[in-house]
């Protein structure tokens, strides 16, 4: 892969996580784990609160919108008739919640509440955000060549600042100028890199995109956003078409910037 040349219009680097800063295990095998194994115990302990209770009004929504779907799992409503119904509407809430995440779904309301369940893990120090060690070193040269530097990922803002803000290498969320997450579009969907790019103040082909899903690359390109396609252990393989079409690295130290020079 060797050295990638940054085009001399880029401004802006715009940064996947799974896969990208962070290894899929991560997320796979710690993170993800996480939300299912304690997900019951979570709404029990915190069900009377103002906080879980709007993100349980989300997921009830998202439920109805889902209710066409094979497998969805509808959530009831308290009528406030005890103890046993209320383990009932918890119990739907959890198997809502398996459902949603056994199809890897990225709904808002998923996100919302594992969002707010990490942050009690990482606060408690249950979990520490994993990130590739080439990252950090990348973003410092980055931000000193006057590169301003963005995150875009399916988990929540509040995920994102949780996985950097309580990282293996420590608080590093000074390194990031923004984060964007699906309530500014899905990654799959051009139009989502042209909201991005308003939103920050520059035009899409000021911006390059890293990411690990051909998919992302694909509708970032289609905005005239540049892409670069990260390959990290545990990331899918790509097809022979694809490894030949896009720019490729497997460090973040590969990207050369123009101003270094």
């Amino acid at each position: 892969m060797g050295v990638l040349p940054v085009p001399a219009e880029v401004r802006a680097i715009l940064l996947d996580i799974e896969g990208t800063t962070t290894p899929i295990a991560f997320v796979q095998e710690t993170l993800f784990p996480y939300i299912k194994d304690n997900v019951k115990e979570y709404l029990r302990a915190h069900w009377e609160e103002e906080e879980c209770q709007r993100d349980v009004g989300l997921l009830r929504k998202q439920a109805q919108e889902d209710s066409s779907l094979d497998g969805a799992v509808p959530i009831p409503l308290e009528s406030g008739n005890g103890e046993e119904e209320l383990e009932r509407v918890i119990q739907a809430v959890v198997d809502n919640v398996h459902w949603q995440m056994s199809l890897d779904r990225k709904t808002t309301a998923l996100k919302q509440l594992q969002g707010h369940m990490w942050r009690a893990a990482y606060a408690t120090g249950l979990v520490k955000g994993e990130i590739f060690e080439d990252v950090v070193p990348a973003i410092r040269k980055w931000r000193e060549a006057g590169m301003k530097v963005y995150i875009y990922s399916s988990g929540s803002i509040e995920a994102q600042k949780l996985l950097f803000g309580y990282s293996t290498e420590g608080d590093i969320l000074e390194l990031f100028d923004g984060h964007f997450d699906t309530k500014i579009g899905p990654k799959v969907e051009s139009e989502s890199y042209r909201r991005i790019a308003a939103s920050i103040g520059c035009a899409t082909n000021n911006i390059l995109f890293l990411t690990d899903v051909p998919r992302e690359a694909n509708a970032a390109e289609e905005a005239d956003t540049h892409v670069a396609v990260v390959i990290r252990p545990g990331n899918a393989g790509l097809t022979d078409d694809e490894k030949s079409y896009y720019s490729l690295i497997s460090s973040f130290t590969e990207l050369f910037l123009p101003s270094s020079t």
